[in-house]
């Protein structure tokens, strides 16, 4: 299989593109989903990786077992945790950092998105999900791991996702675009 090339150094691929349709849902259990995870990771040409990253869902199932396994004979550096403000976002990151330890896979650390919210005409930010227990940052202060940084939710993110064209290309003075390019340099 060969993945989608975003840029000349940027590729993505999905089990979504190997559906007869993009309205087809994927309803796998255990072996059938590992297989294919383990497919995705073995049976793609990716080429010569700096950097190679998995989008998981929330929580500690069968996908971040079989990743973990799978990945740590390639000599895994890390897993990057993302998380919104709100406790119930937090309380699934609490138990990805109790799994992680677990498993021995190192947190190079953990991403707070959306929030806050960048108006696109004003570009003043105000905070759509409050937190009630202190957020990502408060988090990181109990349990050692460090904030890599704070994503706003900007409705350009979504806007270059639909157009298929570079967040940051088209806006490269945005908050959210210079608050990525400062994650990626930490």
């Amino acid at each position: 299989w060969s993945p989608i090339f975003v840029e000349d150094n940027l590729s993505v691929m999905s089990a979504g593109f190997l559906l007869p349709s993009p309205d087809s849902a994927v309803i796998w259990r255990g072996p059938k989903k590992n297989g294919l995870i383990k497919q995705l990771l073995r049976d793609v040409d990716w080429g010569e990786l700096d950097v190679l990253l998995v989008d998981t869902p929330p929580g500690t199932s069968d996908e971040h077992i079989s990743i973990t396994q799978y990945l740590a004979e390639a000599g895994i550096t890390g897993a990057v945790i993302v998380t919104t403000p709100q406790e119930i976002s937090l309380q699934d990151v609490r138990k990805e950092i109790n799994f992680c330890r677990k498993v021995k896979l190192p947190i190079l650390g953990i991403i707070e998105n959306m929030s806050m919210f960048t108006c696109p005409k004003c570009h003043v930010s105000s905070v759509i999900f409050p937190t009630s227990t202190g957020g990502a940052e408060k988090l990181t202060e109990q349990t050692g791991v460090p904030l890599l940084g704070r994503l706003p939710l900007d409705p350009v993110v979504g806007q270059s996702c639909d157009e298929g064209t570079s967040l940051f290309t088209q806006f490269p003075d945005s908050r959210v675009a210079q608050e990525y390019t400062n994650i990626t340099n930490s």
